[in-house]
């Protein structure tokens, strides 16, 4: 983990080092543990998986086959006794590249892109009450 200061001697411009400070802040919001349903709506098809944590701000998802980094795809996030939760999100890391056994189902983190104010306040309300 780099933090503001360190990277100077990897040459980093100051604004390359404050983007990466941003990033690792953005890591340290709470998380809450999940084991909800989702639904990937790709160009080739739907793919299903798990939602694994959440935040206000994103997801790790769980599923079979990849999604592209980078890539904008629309989820439904099925919590339970709760109406699914539509969304948009953009691949952020995925461990597809490298880490996961050949069987293993690949982990994707997601950046919420867009997601209603009512769904998020709800995630919001999981979070502030969920055990610490």
């Amino acid at each position: 983990m780099q933090y503001i200061g360190q990277g100077k001697s990897r040459g980093l411009t100051d604004r390359e080092e404050m983007k990466a400070a941003d990033i690792i802040e953005k890591r340290k919001q709470l998380r809450v543990k999940i084991e909800w349903p989702i639904k990937v709506f790709a160009s080739h098809g739907t793919l299903e998986g798990e939602a694994q944590n959440i935040t206000p701000q994103g997801i790790s998802i769980c599923c079979e086959e990849p999604l592209h980094l980078n890539e904008i795809y629309l989820i439904s996030l099925m919590p339970p006794d709760h109406p699914p939760i539509g969304v948009s999100g953009k691949v952020i890391w995925s461990d597809f590249y490298g880490i996961c056994d050949k069987d293993a189902p690949v982990c994707i983190g997601i950046c919420l892109v867009e997601i209603p104010e009512k769904d998020r306040a709800f995630i919001k309300e999981l979070i502030s009450t969920s055990p610490k």
